[in-house]
């Protein structure tokens, strides 16, 4: 039987999601700034902070990004949603002046996912974030992979806690594609060996000879 009882789902790409990726179903969970447009009867219980049963219209609140997508509409305006501070103007200037100085795991383990889907929503600022994200994302890549293909049997923790979670996913994709590199410089990978099914039935049949 394979070792591996979880066949890793990648996750969607932009804006759209992949919802048997558990990095997706995390990534769903990150709470964003939100502001109520209207009265919310009765759910006052949201609001650790009041102790009204009604959520009054201008309510700020953090909600979970599913939540915020579900309730959000262009039309009928049911709550606005703010931008975190990691896609604010501060930020993104520190992203175009040099991304990899940047700790994008302490700022949010799921910054390109999470940006990506900050475009769901209305913003006038929605061209600059998918800009800074493509920049970032293009001006942290060739480090991220340098690093990979450079750390042969090497402790790259302190490397790899830094990144975001699509970043570890190519770090971890890089590295592989290196043993793979190495092993076949050794003349390992033609080594053959037999498949599992072939061994468990021998075993059976060797159980089956009587003693």
């Amino acid at each position: 039987m394979d070792a591996q009882s979880y066949l890793p789902v990648p996750p969607g790409i932009s804006m759209q999601e992949n919802f048997l990726s558990l990095d997706d179903i995390l990534l769903s969970h990150e709470r964003l700034p939100t502001r109520t447009q209207c009265p919310f009867p009765r759910l006052g219980f949201l609001d650790k902070s009041s102790d009204s049963p009604d959520i009054p219209e201008g309510t700020k609140m953090e909600l979970p990004l599913w939540l915020s997508k579900g309730l959000y509409e262009r039309k009928r305006r049911v709550l606005s949603v703010e931008l975190p501070k990691i896609y604010r103007e501060g930020w993104r200037t520190v992203f175009n002046a040099d991304p990899n100085v940047v700790d994008l795991h302490k700022m949010g383990p799921y910054y390109y996912g999470l940006g990506s889907q900050m475009l769901h929503f209305e913003s006038p600022e929605n061209p600059d974030i998918a800009q800074v994200l493509l920049q970032t994302f293009i001006g942290r890549f060739r480090r991220t992979m340098d690093s990979s293909q450079n750390a042969y049997n090497e402790d790259t923790s302190a490397m790899v806690e830094r990144l975001d979670s699509l970043e570890k996913v190519l770090f971890k994709s890089g590295q592989s594609c290196l043993n793979g590199f190495q092993s076949w410089e050794k003349g390992q990978t033609s080594q053959l060996t037999a498949s599992s099914l072939v061994l468990n039935y021998r075993k059976r049949k060797i159980s089956d000879v009587p003693q």
